[in-house]
């Protein structure tokens, strides 16, 4: 057969530039590309076999990657291409919509190649010319296609004693960097890692006598038969913590783990941890690795995985997603929802089975736990929906109640004058000791709220359970944070009240960006003298604002505190008809109050100091 010449059938001259130019920053993508494809072919023969249609022996599947100065080969034993075939599959690429092909899809190579079914042509990202040497599995001769990155190609018949392909990539100068083997072995990590077909770089290498050779054995670097793919009854835990420890090296110990194994309404598998989350839960992102049939496809899993399970670390290995995956298909594809809602529906029944097995377990692991579940029910209705019922709450003294335990508990004692069920906590045990042991002494209850995402938790709440509040316990003086009648009224006229907030305000040191507002109550004559307080709203409002934006105006006004007067206490009265020495009793007073909310500071804690050595 004479040489044949011909023009690539595209609709537009500009492919090529197109390819080099604007998929060059994703250029790496080239090698997973041909591989998927060697893949492919060599998957399509063993089908072929395995009903019978090609009788021939197997041999050898292995797709192997050959270096040299110049070139990459990529060499596979699948079915192989006839001439009709390279015509159909590598001469035609079909654009349905050349026109906006630019403009639409200059900055996401993956869209392009998996909207145009381009794959193989990305060979041409890194290369100046390109060889195919082919030869069908059926009867047909071995063919050689040539071409240099022009339209033009040529196609001759060729010598090739076995079925399969080779690509052979002539590397362009701007992209030598493919010609070294650690370079290619990492992509080949990356990429092809746990591909169903062994891939094969050279040869295995050795120390020996003091030099790196070459061994006679196949460096294979992928595990064909990786862990998800595999029956859980066949695996034991010690299996599940290597696979952990081989993706994630020197990582904690997960917490717990989910393995996916769906095959109605979509084919889903995978293996999901739940990590350790020491710090910022945004490093944590971006560790679950989504394949498509054991391709590596990507680590950025929005869209496919609720937002809230991003913190998730694992695989998932779908074929109902594209392999080039891109954003936008993402955002409108009705599969990626439906697996979407299955991925968080299988989290949380996982979780309500280790919750009704293993209590005590779930409760040890439960300060770790509570990020992704608080975070879930945060995010996603139908999570919370599922997540009420293992959902703890921990009291003070660590204690763990489901929601419906706790509102048991606190039922009959913490109901207020109107039907509210008020649920007090703390989020700091130590500066809130006085305040919680104020609280305890009436009987309450008092959770510990002290996780990144709880003030948020509280607000979610409070919508969701009837008749409920959650006030701190240093929100309002003990007789007023859980109301049980009308307030027993403060008796004093306006002249005497205008002239006991000035005493009292001016004895509050100078603080920058900070109000007080001056109260009096009747909290009993053992009742503290002076109490500081912190309105829930507001202080709960600027913690809000300094955790996200779009607040900036409450994070911009002055912390407000009111400082509560107790009227029937006998140092207050001392002040209050102007005796000997109430001055410094007064002063004394206001700082005490300040010191135990860890408001006394610099100078005026050092004249504080003083004057307690001199008082006694």
């Amino acid at each position: 057969m004479s040489t044949q010449k011909g023009h690539i059938g595209v609709t537009t001259e500009n492919i090529f530039p197109i390819i080099k130019k604007f998929l060059y920053s994703d250029h790496e993508i080239f090698l997973r590309e041909l591989i998927s494809n060697a893949v492919d072919a060599t998957q399509k023969l063993k089908t072929l076999a395995s009903v019978g249609e090609f009788k021939g022996e197997l041999g050898d599947t292995s797709v192997r990657i050959e270096l040299d100065k110049e070139t990459i080969t990529i060499s596979d034993r699948g079915i192989g291409m006839s001439s009709e075939e390279i015509e159909k599959y590598i001469n035609q690429i079909a654009f349905s919509s050349a026109n906006d092909f630019l403009d639409k899809y200059k900055n996401d190579a993956n869209a392009i190649i998996g909207h145009f079914g381009l794959g193989f042509y990305s060979a041409f990202m890194v290369s100046k010319k390109v060889e195919i040497i082919t030869k069908s599995h059926q009867d047909a001769p071995a063919m050689k296609w040539s071409c240099d990155g022009s339209p033009e190609y040529t196609m001759e018949e060729a010598q090739k004693e076995d079925r399969g392909t080779d690509i052979i990539l002539y590397i362009d100068d701007e992209s030598k960097e493919f010609l070294e083997k650690s370079r290619i072995e990492s992509l080949l990590k990356k990429y092809c890692r746990f591909l169903p077909v062994p891939v094969v770089l050279g040869k295995k290498s050795e120390w020996k006598d003091g030099k790196t050779v070459d061994t006679d054995e196949d460096n294979v670097i992928n595990d064909t038969n990786p862990l998800w793919t595999r029956k859980p009854s066949e695996l034991k835990d010690e299996d599940y913590m290597k696979f952990y420890q081989d993706l994630y090296p020197f990582s904690d110990e997960p917490l717990f783990r989910i393995h996916l194994n769906v095959d109605y309404p979509f084919n889903l598998t995978g293996i999901l941890y739940f990590p350790k989350i020491k710090s910022n839960p945004d490093l944590q992102r971006n560790k679950i690795q989504l394949y498509c049939n054991q391709v590596y496809v990507t680590d950025s899993v929005e869209g496919i995985v609720p937002e809230f399970l991003t913190l998730l670390h694992g695989v998932i290995d779908s074929p109902d997603i594209p392999l080039n995956v891109s954003r936008s298909y993402l955002q409108s594809d009705s599969n990626v929802k439906k697996i979407s809602n299955h991925i968080a529906k299988k989290v949380a029944d996982r979780l309500e089975d280790i919750f009704k097995n293993d209590r005590p377990q779930f409760e040890d692991k439960w300060e770790s736990l509570k990020i992704f579940i608080e975070y879930g029910m945060l995010s996603d209705d139908k999570f919370y929906e599922r997540a009420e019922k293992f959902t703890l709450l921990k009291n003070i003294d660590g204690k763990a109640f489901t929601l419906d335990e706790y509102k048991s508990l606190i039922n009959d004692n913490q109901t207020d004058k109107d039907g509210n069920l008020i649920y007090l906590y703390s989020n700091n045990k130590t500066s809130q000791y006085s305040y919680i042991e104020a609280a305890k002494n009436k009987g309450y209850d008092v959770l510990l709220m002290d996780g990144q995402l709880d003030i948020h938790f509280v607000g979610k709440l409070e919508q969701k359970l009837e008749k409920s509040r959650f006030v701190r316990v240093d929100s309002d003086v003990i007789n007023k944070l859980i109301l049980k009648s009308d307030e027993q009224e403060v008796k004093l006229s306006k002249e005497e009240t205008d002239a006991l907030v000035e005493t009292f305000k001016s004895a509050i040191p100078a603080m920058d960006k900070v109000d007080f507002i001056v109260g009096f109550e009747r909290l009993g004559e053992y009742g503290s003298p002076v109490t500081i307080t912190q309105s829930e709203f507001m202080r709960r409002m600027k913690e809000m604002s300094e955790m996200q934006g779009g607040m900036n105006f409450y994070g911009e006004m002055p912390d407000s505190y009111n400082m509560v007067v107790n009227l029937d206490n006998s140092l207050v009265q001392k002040i209050q008809n102007d005796e000997e020495g109430s001055k410094d009793v007064l002063r004394q007073l206001v700082d005490l109050a300040l010191l135990s909310n860890n408001m006394l500071k610099g100078e005026a804690l050092n004249d504080f100091i003083k004057r307690s050595i001199s008082l006694i």
